[in-house]
């Protein structure tokens, strides 16, 4: 059990390293489609994820929002229990 524990965990693992070499974005000052340099993923503060790095022509920074599949789902609310009546 373990072992499929610490598999999972590098599997996943692997897949975000992939999302972030592979991120594409677009960069304003080259006005073209570039790979994001260096790129670290982020969390906005609505939540969603994003990846903030370079372009590796000009080194301005590119910003990319990840989709929806990306992002975490949102914990359950707690039931809420009516106040009894005394």
């Amino acid at each position: 059990m373990a072992e499929l524990a610490t598999l999972i965990h590098r599997l996943t693992h692997a897949a975000k390293s992939l999302i972030k070499l592979m991120s594409e974005g677009y960069c304003v000052k080259c006005k073209a489609k570039k790979p994001i340099a260096d790129g670290v993923e982020e969390t906005m503060k609505n939540g969603r994820k994003a990846i903030k790095g370079k372009c590796p022509t000009c080194g301005t920074v590119m910003f990319k929002i990840l989709g929806k599949a990306a992002t975490a789902p949102a914990a359950p609310a707690a039931p809420t229990t009516p106040p009894s009546q005394v």
